[in-house]
């Protein structure tokens, strides 16, 4: 194999260089080398773009690292049944001041005096009870006084002559 370093130095003979085979090989080498000076060009050229420079006007998009801030988490790390005591101490305490910052916030609501509770149930049980009755029984219910059942008419048979 001490020939083949001498390889590419060696010149074929014309007979052997004209042969189909080896005219196939020389087109082949010359196309990968147009090819590859194609590609060069391309290289060369491809990522730049003779256009002034724009102002950038700072980034629009907030990027996080945690997973925990797009979910709303209200602690990173979470154990559950004792698996990890100290973090349910701390998930109890954060609970704990939730808690009472709505305690807080549910004192200064509007409150229903008892007068106009007692006044908003009379009217909702009219209403519900309304709902429930029965068609032969609402009519009762709106005059408070029964209705007389009307008989239906017999027929009649004409009189024998």
């Amino acid at each position: 194999m001490a020939g083949s370093g001498q390889r590419k130095n060696v010149r074929l003979s014309k007979n052997l260089s004209q042969m189909k085979f080896m005219q196939r090989r020389s087109r082949k080498d010359a196309e990968e080398e147009l090819e590859t000076e194609k590609q060069r060009q391309i290289d060369d050229t491809h990522w730049y773009l003779d256009l002034p420079e724009l102002i950038s006007k700072g980034n629009r998009y907030e990027t996080v690292d945690s997973l925990a801030e797009c979910e709303d988490f209200v602690c990173g790390r979470m154990s559950f049944k004792g698996m990890n005591p100290a973090i349910e101490k701390f998930m109890e305490n954060l609970q704990a001041e939730a808690d009472d910052e709505e305690d807080e916030d549910d004192e200064g609501a509007v409150q229903v005096s008892d007068e106009e509770m007692a006044e908003r149930y009379s009217t909702l049980v009219g209403t519900v009870g309304k709902m429930f009755t029965k068609k032969r029984n609402r009519s009762q219910t709106e005059d408070d006084t029964p209705i007389k059942k009307k008989h239906k008419r017999a027929f009649l048979k004409p009189p024998d002559e």
